[in-house]
């Protein structure tokens, strides 16, 4: 197991993502149903519920609006019968970049109309149930933020059966990403905390297997666009793309 300084890279294009449009109260709600639906509506005994709970509490959703949407999944609240379903949907970026979509939907046919014009107007068009999936490998992922001993989280992620690790090469911003098999996300992230490393977050996550470096301007403005494009659809949980860029390309880009 080692450390490596791709996470930095990754870091810093998921955060601008995140931080220009970041996730919408119905989009954190959505994620609240579907994980009380598909598992406990008790947090403590679901951990996909507990992190959907945690992200939506950091976005400032009033316990209210959060106990209703635990409600909803489970069934016990009886004002709305809407029914939203978890649907993956794939498809290609400008460049033959491979994109990956997460949506929780009450239809599945304005979702794909929705997106069907999102990748059209920015280059892409989406592909058919598995065209670029075999590309990624679902992870589970714990975001550390803040000092600690490279040292002590090599003995602790072993101990966790952690599969590897991936040090912020920013001083100004240290940190690592630890990955595991989904299975083991829950048991590693209270190994990291019980062990008082700085947890920021935990996730599933699709990475990819392998990466298409982008290196023309135009091509990386049409897929920094499609990206806001995607993640500004209510309907749309989380976007995964295999493309990687210069930090320098694309503050260019979004200008």
């Amino acid at each position: 197991m080692a450390g490596h300084s791709k996470w930095a890279n990754i870091k810093r294009q998921k955060a601008r993502v995140d931080a220009k449009k970041g996730k919408t109260f119905t989009q954190l709600s959505r994620a609240i149903i579907v994980a009380a639906r598909n598992g406990s509506p008790d947090p403590e005994g679901n951990f996909q519920l507990r992190t959907a709970i945690e992200k939506a509490k950091a976005a400032g959703i009033p316990n209210s609006n959060i106990d209703r949407a635990i409600a909803k999944g489970a069934g016990t609240y009886t004002d709305d019968d809407t029914n939203y379903e978890e649907v993956r949907y794939e498809g290609y970026g400008p460049g033959g970049v491979a994109v990956l979509i997460e949506a929780f939907t009450d239809n599945r046919n304005r979702t794909a109309a929705d997106l069907r014009t999102a990748f059209s107007k920015n280059g892409g068009n989406l592909g058919e149930t598995g065209c670029v999936s075999w590309m990624f490998d679902q992870k589970g992922v714990v975001l550390l933020e803040g000092e600690f001993s490279e040292t002590a989280l090599l003995e602790v992620s072993v101990e966790a059966e952690a599969d590897t690790y991936e040090m912020s090469d920013d001083p100004e911003n240290p940190g690592a990403e630890v990955y595991t098999q989904v299975s083991n996300l829950d048991n590693l992230t209270k190994s990291l905390q019980n062990h008082d490393f700085p947890v920021k977050e935990a996730e599933l996550r699709w990475i990819p297997s392998t990466s298409v470096e982008v290196t023309a301007p135009d091509q990386a403005r049409s897929l920094l666009k499609l990206m806001d494009a995607l993640e500004s659809l209510d309907d749309v949980q989380n976007v995964t793309a295999n493309f990687e860029m210069d930090e320098d390309l694309a503050n260019v880009a979004m200008v």
